[in-house]
C-alpha cells in the first residue's frame, strides 16, 4: 500500500528524480524561537475539552508554539475540528460527524462531558478555528477526513499559509501540493523500513513524523540537511523523559505531547542548570490539577520547582485537610464550612470534578497524605490558615520536613513556631516596606512574603542587607513575563505564581540576554 501510494503521489505531481530541499518557512509565535518547540496533541486537552477554543486559549496563554488539532467534513462540505468519526464521546450529540450540517454541530455542547465549568462549549469550525490561532498559534492540522483543495482554500483565504503544516496520507498530501502550489506545507509520517533519498525526494515532504522511539540523530540530521523540519511523535508511552530526551538529543524541531509543559521545564532544566529565580507553585501546579490536591503536587515536583505551597485547615473533629478557602463552595462540590463539617463528611467531597471529569473521584488531601507524598522531594510553602503552631511543627518532625519547610503566617505566630523547633523557617508577609526593620529585629525571618506592588531593587537589597529572602506572589495582574523579567533583574529570590511556563519563559529569555 505505501508502494502504491509513494507512487501515485509522484505521478500526481510529475515529480523529477532531482535533488530536494523544502526549507518552509513557518511563523513563530516566540521571539526569540526555542531549540525544540511543542505540538499540544488536540490542544490543552487535559485541561479544556479537546479541539475547542478554550484548549487552544490554553495553549497561547502557556507559550506553546503548536496545537495539533483534527479536521473533518460535514454533511454540508464544511470542515470542522473533531477526532472522533462520531459525537457520542466529544459532545452531547449522536451519530457520525460526517452525518450533520455545520449548522447543527456547532449547536451542540462540547464541553460538559470535560467539566461543568465548560457547559455549553460549541465545537469549532475550520474557519473559526484559523481566525482565532492567527498570529498567536500554529496549527498541526491531522486531517481525518477532508476536501484537500478546499482546506487549501480556506488555508490561503485566512493568510494561514505560514501557520499551518497538514498531516495526512500521501494522496492526499498530493492534492494539497497541488491545490496550493506548495504555499501551504506538507508533512507525512516516516518510518525507518521506508529508507530515506528516494522516498524524500518522491514525497518531497516539508516536515515529517517520526515516532519517538524510532528517532535518532543520524535521521534527524539526514532531513535536515535537505531543510526538512523533524516532528517527534511523544504520545503514550514515548511521552516520558527518556523519550524526550531521545528526542532533543536528536534535535528534533517539533515534539508532538500530551504533556507540553513538562517537555518545556525538563528542557529548560537541560539548557539552564542554574536559574536566576526559584519557582513556588501556588496550591501545586495548580493550572494542570485541580488546586490543593496530591496530582497537583506531584505534577509541580515533575516540573522541577523548587516549592509547593498549600493551605491547611482543621475539620469540626480536629482533623487536618488542605484547603485554601474557609468554604467547600467553589472549587469542590462540597458545601459550607470546613471548621463546621466533621473529617467523616471531607472524605466523601471530590476536589476535583469541577476542575476535570479525569479527576471527578478526586478527594481532599489530609495534612498527612501530602506529607508524606513530598517528603524529601521538594521544599514545602507551609501556608497555615488554621492549624495550631504545635500540630504544624509535630507534624513536620515526623516527616523530617522541618528544615525543608517555610510557614507562612503573622510574626506572632511564627514567634511562637520557632519556640517549639527553630529548624522550620519563618516567612511572615510584608505588606508595607516601613514594616522591615521591626520584622527583621523581632522575628530574623528566614524571609518576607513581600506584596508585589511594593517590590523594587531598593527593598530587595534592604532584604538582603538583613540576610533575609524575598518572596512574592506574582498573581493576577503581574501574572507576566515583563514583570517576572523586571523582579529577576532586582535580584528576587523566590517568584510563586499560577503560571509556571511563563516564569520559565523569563528564565529562557534572561539566560538568552546573558
Amino acid at each position: 500500500m505505501k508502494n502504491t501510494l509513494v507512487l501515485y503521489f509522484s505521478a500526481f505531481l510529475m515529480i523529477p528524480s532531482v535533488s530536494f530541499a523544502s526549507d518552509f518557512q513557518f511563523f513563530e509565535p516566540l521571539n526569540p524561537p526555542r531549540p525544540a518547540q511543542v505540538m499540544v496533541h488536540r490542544g490543552a486537552a487535559n485541561q479544556a475539552p479537546e479541539n475547542t477554543r478554550p484548549a487552544l486559549q490554553r495553549c497561547i496563554e502557556d507559550g506553546f508554539e503548536w496545537a495539533e488539532v483534527d479536521v473533518r467534513l460535514t454533511k454540508d462540505g464544511q470542515h470542522v475540528l473533531a477526532h472522533d468519526a462520531r459525537l457520542e464521546r466529544i459532545s452531547n450529540g449522536a451519530g457520525l460527524v460526517k452525518d450533520h450540517a455545520l449548522e447543527e454541530l456547532l449547536a451542540l455542547d462540547a464541553g460538559s462531558w470535560f467539566a461543568k465549568r465548560y457547559a455549553k462549549t460549541p465545537l469549532l469550525s475550520f474557519k473559526q478555528c484559523l481566525v482565532f490561532s492567527k498570529g498567536k498559534l500554529n496549527l498541526y492540522l491531522d486531517c481525518k477526513e477532508v476536501n484537500p483543495e478546499r482546506l487549501v482554500q480556506e488555508i490561503l483565504d485566512a493568510g494561514m499559509e505560514h501557520q499551518v503544516v497538514v498531516f495526512d496520507h500521501l494522496e492526499n498530501l498530493a492534492r494539497v501540493r497541488k491545490a496550493g502550489q506548495g504555499k501551504v506545507a506538507i508533512m507525512a509520517k516516516w518510518h525507518p523500513k521506508y529508507g530515506l533519498t528516494t522516498w524524500i525526494e518522491t514525497v518531497q515532504p516539508d516536515a515529517v513524523e517520526i515516532d519517538a522511539g524510532e528517532i535518532t540523530p543520524a535521521i534527524a540530521q539526514a532531513f535536515h540537511e535537505k531543510k526538512i523540519r523533524v516532528q517527534t511523535k511523544n504520545l503514550g508511552e514515548w511521552d516520558a523523559p527518556k523519550f524526550w530526551d531521545q528526542a532533543l538529543a536528536a534535535k528534533a524541531d517539533w515534539m508532538q505531547t500530551d504533556l507540553p509543559e513538562e517537555i518545556i521545564a525538563h528542557d529548560l532544566h537541560r539548557r539552564i542548570p542554574k536559574w536566576p529565580v526559584r519557582i513556588s507553585l501556588h496550591r501545586g501546579a495548580n493550572r494542570y490539577a485541580p488546586e490543593n490536591t496530591l496530582p497537583a503536587f506531584a505534577k509541580a515536583i515533575r516540573l522541577g520547582v523548587d516549592f509547593v505551597e498549600f493551605d491547611v485547615r482543621t475539620t469540626s473533629d480536629g482533623k487536618y485537610y488542605l484547603l485554601h478557602d474557609s468554604s467547600f463552595d467553589g472549587k469542590t462540590d462540597g458545601h459550607g464550612a470546613i471548621a463546621s463539617t466533621p473529617s467523616s463528611v471531607v472524605k466523601s467531597i471530590s476536589a476535583g470534578v469541577k476542575f476535570g471529569h479525569q479527576f471527578a473521584g478526586l478527594g481532599l488531601p489530609t495534612m498527612e497524605e501530602f506529607l508524606a507524598s513530598v517528603e524529601g522531594k521538594i521544599d514545602i510553602y507551609f501556608d497555615a490558615k488554621a492549624i495550631p503552631p504545635e500540630a504544624l511543627a509535630e507534624a513536620l518532625a515526623r516527616h523530617n520536613m522541618a528544615e525543608r519547610t517555610v510557614v507562612y503566617q503573622d510574626v506572632d505566630y511564627l514567634l511562637k513556631l520557632k519556640s517549639i523547633d527553630p529548624r522550620i523557617r519563618a516567612l511572615p508577609p510584608l505588606g508595607n516596606a516601613k514594616q522591615l526593620d521591626e520584622i527583621a529585629a523581632k522575628l530574623k525571618p528566614y524571609g518576607v512574603d513581600a506584596s508585589w506592588e511594593i517590590l523594587s531593587k531598593a527593598l530587595i537589597d534592604r532584604c538582603h542587607a538583613h540576610g533575609i529572602l524575598v518572596f512574592s506572589d506574582a498573581l493576577g495582574l503581574n501574572e507576566n513575563i515583563a514583570d517576572y523579567q523586571e523582579a529577576i533583574g532586582w535580584g528576587i529570590d523566590v517568584i510563586q505564581t499560577d503560571h509556571p511556563m511563563r516564569v520559565m519563559r523569563a528564565i529562557e529569555l534572561w539566560a538568552a540576554k546573558k
